[in-house]
């Protein structure tokens, strides 16, 4: 088998790409740079440019599914521009895909793009399933929205489509983990706000794991990518200060003064999605990382 990975020097995408070479899954990948471009039989690199609607067609030779994962980071401050960026970086890459296929015989039977929990509104209260279709209107919805329903235009090449709504992605390598330990070690942690606000979490090796088994199991439709066992953001905090062995005394840090230091991307902090894996686990999926400490534990210890 041989998958095309967007995205596949990313956090994400790098833990992908270790899993398909463990399970004999050849790689192509899409990339910007002309340097990063390598030739192995297992890992062949092809360019693109998403911007000028630009690609080596060749990255679609013998690949039996595409693993989608490209788009800017949210995790950098929202100016009008950067709005424009996150946004662009999702539809274009996309499109481009889409269209490049429309002119070539192909193989590729699936998709799995990546998407993001960030589509169900803020609640302390409801518990999210893959059913529920009554979105807000807020920046982070609207652009999943758009990302969605770009991917769902794979059906007219005839390839099925699957997305993964990712929730917070724990990781040793970068990411919100690495941010949120800082602090933390230098006995400066705080929860946010009120700290009840959930967090769906998941180990960044179950989400590879989970991206493969949809594959392998050619399931279709909308998944969430998230651990079993959301906590909140106050438990968060303290049960990554338990495992670090590190005090937490300070008080929560203000809605208000996070807005001043982050502009609109603090309601990342802020937000609240209590999220099921209920549907993935139904297909018998089983996640190694079930527990907020023991996912801590063999990232961070």
């Amino acid at each position: 088998m041989r998958v095309l990975i967007t995205g596949a020097t990313g956090l994400i995408g790098q833990e992908i790409v270790k899993l398909c070479h463990k399970k004999d899954i050849a790689v192509n990948y899409l990339t910007t740079s002309k340097s990063k471009i390598r030739q192995e039989v297992n890992y062949q690199g092809f360019y693109w440019n998403p911007k000028k609607q630009d690609i080596d067609t060749n990255c679609f030779n013998n690949v039996n599914a595409i693993i989608h994962l490209v788009g800017a980071t949210v995790s950098k401050r929202w100016t009008a521009a950067y709005k424009k960026v996150i946004l662009s970086s999702r539809i274009e890459g996309t499109q481009l895909l889409i269209n490049a296929l429309k002119g070539e015989t192909h193989t590729i039977k699936q998709v799995i793009s990546a998407s993001a929990i960030g589509i169900y509104p803020n609640s302390l209260i409801n518990y999210y399933d893959e059913t529920f279709k009554d979105f807000n209107s807020t920046f982070l919805s609207d652009v999943v929205k758009v990302w969605e329903q770009e991917v769902d235009g794979f059906g007219k090449v005839n390839i099925t489509v699957s997305k993964v709504r990712i929730g917070l992605v724990l990781s040793n390598k970068g990411g919100a983990l690495q941010e949120m330990v800082k602090p933390i070690k230098f006995g400066l942690g705080a929860a946010f706000g009120s700290g009840k606000q959930w967090q769906s979490w998941i180990h960044i090796n179950d989400l590879a794991r989970l991206f493969l088994y949809v594959l392998k199991h050619q399931l279709v439709g909308v998944y969430n990518g998230v651990a079993p066992n959301p906590v909140t953001n106050l438990e968060l905090t303290k049960t990554i200060a338990k495992v670090l062995s590190k005090p937490l005394f300070l008080p929560n840090i203000p809605r208000f003064f996070m807005k001043l230091v982050l502009g609109d991307m603090h309601t990342l902090l802020f937000e609240s999605q209590r999220v099921s894996s209920k549907k993935i686990e139904d297909k018998d999926f089983h996640f190694n990382q079930h527990h907020l400490q023991p996912a801590l534990e063999d990232l961070l210890v």
